[in-house]
């Protein structure tokens, strides 16, 4: 993917800082184009409408925010579950800076929640998906026990203390969140290998067992 021209580049930092700051819905084109330095039809050259352009800054917050997360994962020392601890508290620290307004995508899709269609909620969904594979991988090169579904319970976790800050703005939700998150991962550190290369290996017995036969 070629890199974006300067001048979008410019409208999506001016945007993101913006609809971030204050919602998607009480920003105007105007704002983002005044706080741009351009005039709205330069903004209008480069995005069709405000919709696109909402997408446009979750789309350009994707792989930053996992590459961070990843950058948490990867520095913190121990196992697994310390690695996907330190996800949670770091993020729990940030959230305690006065300018963190909660996830911007969820905040957005809760803006959007009656257009379930509308091309920023489909970003929202391609980042948590992006996510949650990411994770999957991780913990599946960890050889933790079904890395999917683990992988899904920590972003539920994470996505419902998400949800409890917009409320309580209590970080120390997101600092439980993790806990639990660490607890899953240690569960699934003590399981047996997954039923699957269980039920692989049995096959492969009773063909063994098979062979003998067919041959007298």
């Amino acid at each position: 993917m070629s890199e974006p021209s300067p001048t979008r580049k410019r409208i999506v930092d001016a945007a993101t800082k913006l609809f971030y700051a204050e919602g998607v819905a009480r920003v105007s084109v105007d704002a983002v184009a005044e706080k741009a330095g351009l005039t709205k039809r330069t903004l209008y050259y480069h995005f069709r409408s405000k919709d696109d352009l909402i997408a446009a800054y979750l789309d350009g917050r994707d792989q930053p925010n996992i590459k961070q997360m990843g950058g948490w994962f990867d520095a913190a020392e121990g196992g697994v579950d310390k690695k996907v601890a330190a996800i949670f508290t770091n993020l729990a620290r940030v959230a305690r800076h006065p300018k963190w307004k909660g996830c911007g995508y969820l905040r957005t899709a809760a803006e959007l929640a009656a257009m379930p269609g509308h091309p920023a909620v489909k970003a929202g969904s391609r980042h948590k998906t992006n996510f949650e594979q990411w994770l999957a991988a991780e913990l599946s090169s960890h050889n933790v026990s079904e890395p999917g579904m683990l992988a899904r319970e920590i972003v539920l976790l994470m996505d419902g203390a998400f949800s409890s800050m917009l409320i309580h703005h209590d970080p120390d939700y997101i600092g439980a969140a993790g806990h639990a998150a660490a607890t899953l991962v240690k569960v699934r550190m003590a399981e047996p290998a997954p039923p699957a290369a269980s039920r692989s290996s049995r096959r492969r017995g009773r063909v063994i067992s098979r062979a003998p036969g067919s041959k007298g």
